[in-house]
């Protein structure tokens, strides 16, 4: 019996020693860089916060994914009734293919252009100060 322990000792050291060692191709400089950016602060006070920001960064960007397939649909419906992208999104409401014009979340902006037929929702840019 005591030879088993003797290698279950060996063997708990090895492990032990195994899992402290870091592999340094995971710990490369761009891997570290990566895990730094996309990692929240990994403090067990601020998890709560962390945690909502995500949840409301994810919300944002279900949302705009939401209303932004919704107006390529009716975009896509137009250009087939009239052979051609509409002057503006206002149009695909009033010929109800839109039951309203799509919305932005804060701080963001609905952007479309005709030429192209593109609509995007991008961030706001902020409006330059006036000055007296």
């Amino acid at each position: 019996m005591n030879h088993i322990g003797s290698i279950f000792s060996l063997l708990c050291l090895i492990l032990l020693a195994a899992c402290g060692k870091k592999d340094e191709a995971v710990t490369s400089p761009e891997t570290s860089k990566q895990a730094e950016s996309s990692e929240s602060s990994g403090n067990p006070l601020t998890a709560p916060v962390d945690y909502l920001g995500a949840v409301n960064t994810a919300n944002k960007m279900a949302n705009k994914t939401l209303e932004l397939s919704q107006v390529n649909k009716a975009l896509q419906e137009y250009r087939i009734l009239e052979g051609r992208n509409p002057e503006s999104l206002s149009v695909l409401v009033r010929e109800g293919l839109l039951a309203k014009e799509p919305t932005a979340p804060y701080g963001m902006v609905v952007t479309y252009h005709p030429q192209t037929g593109k609509v995007d929702i991008v961030p706001q840019q902020p409006t330059p100060a006036s000055s007296r």
